[in-house]
C-alpha cells in the first residue's frame, strides 16, 4: 500500500484496462482484488502503481511501467544479435522503428525460427534467462526418421550430452510421414543448441526447428517476422514466474 501520494486502486485498475472505474469499484466491493497479498474491500486505498502487486480473481495485473516487453517471431536465417559485422539479417531489422533501446532475452540459433522476447527491463531479462526460474520453452522439431515410443521415453528420462544430461518435460509426436516425424517438446533447458543435440543423441537429427512458446507466451497467429507487445495476462504471468 502507498501513502497519500499514491493512486486510488480503482483508478489503477481502470488505467490497466481491467474495468471501468465504476466496475473496478464493484470488483473491490466483491473482494476480488488483492494488493500485495491482501484482499482489499475499501474504496479509498491508494497504491504505488509501479511497485504494487495487484491481482484480480488471482490474475496478476502488470504494474504501470515505461518498460517495453515484446515478442518477435524470428525468421529462420536471422542472427540473434542486435547488430552483425558481417551484414547478415539481425534482430534490429525488426525493431528499428521502436524508440526504446531493446535487447533480446536468450538466443535462438540462426537456423531456428520462432519466439524471442525483447525488452529494455534489465532485471526482468536477467531473471527470465536464468535457469533457476525454470521458465518452460516449447519447440516443434521436424526430425529425420520415424520416431518410436522408446525414443520419446528416452527424451523424458534424459539423454547424456557432452556437457551433462538433459531431459524433456513433455514430448509428443505431432505427425509422421515416411522418413520424417514432427515432434513437440517442452523443456526448461537453455543450453546452446540443446534441442538439436538431444535429438542427435537419440538418432533423429533435426531438419527444422521452431520455438512455439515461452512460458505462457504462445505463437498463436503471430506470423514469421512479426512483432507484438506482450498482453497484460502474459506479462503478469511472466512477472510471477520470475518473482518480480
Amino acid at each position: 500500500m502507498a501513502d497519500d501520494g499514491g493512486v486510488r486502486l480503482q483508478k489503477v485498475l481502470a488505467r490497466a484496462g481491467v474495468a471501468s472505474r465504476r466496475n473496478a469499484e464493484l470488483l473491490i466491493e466483491e473482494g476480488r482484488v488483492e494488493v500485495d497479498g491482501r484482499v482489499v474491500t475499501e474504496f479509498g486505498v491508494r497504491v504505488d502503481p509501479e511497485t504494487a502487486v495487484i491481482r484480480v480473481d488471482g490474475e496478476r495485473i502488470p504494474p504501470v511501467s515505461a518498460n517495453a516487453y515484446l515478442v518477435l517471431n524470428k525468421p529462420r536465417g536471422v542472427v540473434t544479435t542486435m547488430s552483425d559485422p558481417e551484414g547478415r539479417p539481425c534482430i534490429t531489422d525488426y525493431v528499428q522503428d521502436r524508440p526504446e533501446r531493446l535487447f533480446h532475452i536468450g538466443r535462438l540459433d540462426t537456423d531456428t525460427e520462432g519466439l524471442l522476447l525483447l525488452t529494455n527491463h534489465g532485471e526482468f531479462a536477467h531473471r527470465l534467462a536464468h535457469p533457476s526460474y525454470e521458465v518452460s520453452k516449447t519447440y516443434v522439431a521436424e526430425v529425420e526418421g520415424n520416431v518410436k515410443p522408446a525414443v520419446l521415453r528416452a527424451l523424458l528420462d534424459g539423454v547424456d550430452l557432452e556437457d551433462g544430461p538433459a531431459r524433456a518435460d513433455t514430448v509428443k509426436i505431432v505427425s509422421t510421414v515416411p522418413g520424417r516425424t514432427l515432434v513437440e517438446m517442452s523443456l526448461h533447458e537453455g543450453r546452446n543448441r540443446i534441442v538439436r543435440r538431444m535429438f542427435d543423441a537419440v538418432g533423429h537429427p533435426v531438419k527444422r526447428l521452431t520455438r512455439t512458446a515461452i512460458g505462457p507466451v504462445r505463437r498463436g497467429n503471430l506470423h514469421t517476422g512479426e512483432l507484438r507487445e506482450l498482453d497484460p495476462k502474459e506479462l503478469g504471468q511472466l512477472l510471477d514466474l520470475v518473482d518480480l
